[in-house]
């Protein structure tokens, strides 16, 4: 894509709550850094299912089949096999230290299992262990090792690691920053059907990073993922639509992926909705939407949602004309660094007495203070 209305910084390792300007209409930096993140508890949770094939005597332990359900005898036979080499008892020890399942959560000895495990080659035991080290979990943080670990999971076609190699390789992080790197282990995931990798492998052929440009391609990529039910995926598969790249611009079908993406809680998608009922853009206009829609995008932190509300009600459209709310509006957009909302702030603030003012500005504090909570 060749429109750039908004930027975001990092999407996997860096925090859950990354940046308030995350999605904006455009192409992102970074974003694959920032998938990261926002996948974290669902790769934890699909490495839990991936442990569902352990060893025999301890899952009739703790099944109660044969043997009295008994978390302590499970993690003694567990161990008796692991002391002894087996590789499955060492890597579902360490699955057990590392959740704090029959015994007392210990991360340090979740290391030193999945270590074990990991040297005989069990790809599970060498994906915890890249994990343990990226995110400093029983050991001290070292992206090198994550990045070392990760790989050896990676080339035995773990999906999960496949896709963070490929955003370390985005992002230099632990490695040598390198996009056709990227892209291979992206693609490698991607073709697994692992959603997040289709929708960083499809932004790598949008901004032709890694590979030649290709909005064909990246559309392809993006749809995968859609019709997963990813979000981020059902948000560029609206802009690819919206802008008619890769495809016949079509808004109807842009306002349907969009509208997917937005009851998933995407603040930008949410936006864009909020904007297409605002404007009437081939739905019948209905400032009561536009105006609900805007305000889930402006209290997660969309500037430029917060700067429509604001307008909204500055114009009275969708609710009563409420200039103290414009002002609060304008004002906590200002504040996240629009300078349109600066003026626009100024120029409701001459029509306020000076009461009226300090109200405006007290709910605008109340409201960034609770996270957006308390906005009324």
């Amino acid at each position: 894509m060749n429109f750039i209305l908004g930027s975001l910084t990092a999407l996997m390792l860096i925090s859950v709550s990354i940046v308030a300007q995350a999605f904006e209409a455009g192409l992102v930096a970074d974003q694959a850094e920032s998938y990261r993140q926002t996948s974290k508890e669902r790769n934890l949770l699909a490495e839990q299912r991936l442990a569902g094939a352990q060893l025999g005597i301890e899952a009739m332990s703790t099944n109660g089949k044969g043997v009295s359900q008994n978390d302590v005898e499970a993690v003694r036979r567990c161990r008796l096999a692991a002391e002894q080499g087996d590789v499955r008892a060492q890597y579902r020890l360490g699955f057990m230290y590392d959740y704090g399942e029959g015994v007392s959560r210990d991360e340090v000895k979740a290391v030193r299992w999945y270590r074990l495990a990991a040297e005989q080659g069990d790809v599970r035991a060498q994906y915890r262990l890249g994990f343990m080290y990226d995110y400093g979990e029983g050991v001290s943080r070292d992206e090198v090792e994550a990045a070392r670990w990760y790989r050896e999971a990676a080339k035995q076609g773990h999906d999960i690691a496949q896709f963070i190699l490929g955003s370390m390789y985005y992002t230099g992080k632990g490695v040598r920053r390198d996009y056709a790197e990227a892209v291979g282990w992206y693609r490698s995931a991607a073709k697994q059907g692992y959603a997040d990798a289709q929708v960083a492998l499809g932004i790598m052929f949008d901004k032709g990073e890694g590979v030649l440009e290709n909005n064909m391609a990246a559309m392809r990529w993006y749809r995968l993922a859609a019709e997963q039910g990813d979000v981020h995926g059902q948000y560029w598969l609206g802009s690819m639509y919206e802008f008619g790249e890769g495809v016949k611009a079509d808004y109807s079908e842009a306002v349907r992926w969009y509208r997917l993406a937005a009851e998933q809680g995407h603040f930008t998608a949410q936006y864009h909705l909020g904007s297409a009922y605002e404007y009437g853009d081939r739905l019948s206009r209905d400032y009561t939407e536009a105006i609900r829609w805007y305000h889930m995008a402006a209290k997660q932190g969309h500037v430029s949602a917060q700067v429509s509300l604001g307008s909204m009600y500055q114009n009275g459209h969708g609710e009563p004309q409420n200039a103290i709310m414009a002002h609060m509006w304008f004002n906590i957009a200002s504040a996240n660094g629009s300078d349109l909302a600066k003026r626009k702030r100024d120029s409701v603030a001459e029509t306020l007495t000076s009461s009226a003012l300090s109200d405006a500005q007290q709910r605008a504090h109340r409201c960034m203070v609770s996270s957006y909570r308390d906005c009324g």
